[in-house]
């Protein structure tokens, strides 16, 4: 277990080094409803659940460039409600998925409308919590067409939606996202808006809407700064996250974030809601989310395989000590 290290807050161009010790928030569970899985390694699986993680969303996401046919987007998502929870359950994490049309390639129009044909086949399988992450990015009319429709396909399935707000200019971006919304009619309690920061969280909480914030270096969220935003606001329709991307990113954000939440005096209780049951409470309107299945996942066997395939390769054994410097 990675229970010590040296952590930098790099936000705003701050450095401001950290001891931070895990241990500190031994026996919490945590729920990351939003890391790109897709993009991280078995280590990270293993590290993640032995800080604490008991259950994550993935959403459907951009992969760093562009896809150019449709099959690739069938065999993401099918990697998502396949390979992938597989995959998490082998460390004993519950995986679901959110599926959606990213708004960086909604702008390749004709492809998109045949993302649109397929979603369908897609968003009532098992393990599906809602239509994500579905928005904007560069604000385009492709974007916001996209997104419309996808809208009305969760309303449709009666799933949440998970909203991706823009990099540039956020409020601007943040707030058309909930005007569309409502003006298709969803309630703001089934839609989570995300990578919100201290320009957007007010007006989207006053809205009604759930507000998540990932946790990232250089940009979005830094953990500090998210401990100013619980005590200002409280825990209520509040989340975070650590999105785990192929950037640079940490899979352990929340835990991390946790540790600073109690040093700075916010309650267990309040930390928890943040950090694991806002979550759950969120997408579980989906009708996917049991937490008695967080408990099932945890008899692992590492040796089970999916399409022929297990987490282990050639005599490894199960459940390698992390500890050890020594690779045998």
């Amino acid at each position: 277990m990675c229970c010590n290290e040296n952590f930098e807050e790099r936000n705003k161009g701050e450095k401001i080094t950290t001891t931070l010790d895990l241990t500190e928030i031994s026996g919490m569970n945590f729920f990351d409803p939003h890391v790109h899985m897709t993009s991280r390694t078995t280590d990270d699986y293993q590290a993640m659940a032995d800080a604490g993680i008991v259950a994550l969303i993935e959403p459907a996401f951009w992969l760093g460039q562009p896809r150019t046919g449709i099959d690739s987007f069938i065999d993401y998502y099918s990697s998502l409600i396949g390979w992938e929870r597989f995959r998490s359950s082998q460390f004993g994490i519950k995986h679901y998925c959110t599926i959606g049309l990213n708004s960086r390639e909604a702008n390749n129009e004709k492809l998109a409308e045949q993302v649109m044909e397929i979603l369908p086949s897609f968003i009532f399988k098992e393990g599906v919590v809602g239509i994500g992450e579905i928005g904007f990015d560069d604000q385009t009319a492709a974007e916001e067409k996209y997104y419309r429709l996808q809208l009305e396909l969760a309303k449709e399935a009666g799933l949440p939606v998970q909203i991706h707000t823009p990099h540039r200019d956020k409020k601007k971006g943040t707030q058309r996202s909930m005007d569309i919304a409502i003006e298709h009619g969803l309630d703001p309690k089934m839609i989570i808006v995300d990578h919100n920061n201290e320009e957007t969280v007010k007006e989207v909480l006053d809205r009604g809407f759930w507000a998540a914030f990932t946790i990232y270096p250089f940009t979005k969220m830094g953990n500090e700064r998210m401990v100013e935003v619980v005590k200002q606001y409280g825990p209520e329709r509040i989340m975070i996250n650590s999105a785990a991307d192929w950037g640079i990113s940490d899979p352990l954000a929340i835990p991390k974030t946790a540790v600073l939440m109690k040093r700075s005096g916010i309650s267990l209780a309040d930390i928890e809601l943040v950090t694991y049951r806002n979550a759950i409470s969120a997408f579980a309107q989906s009708g996917q989310i049991d937490e008695h299945d967080f408990i099932k996942i945890k008899d692992i066997d590492q040796s089970q395989k999916f399409a022929s395939n297990s987490i282990l390769r050639g005599g490894q054994q199960p459940r390698i000590d992390k500890n050890s410097i020594i690779i045998s």
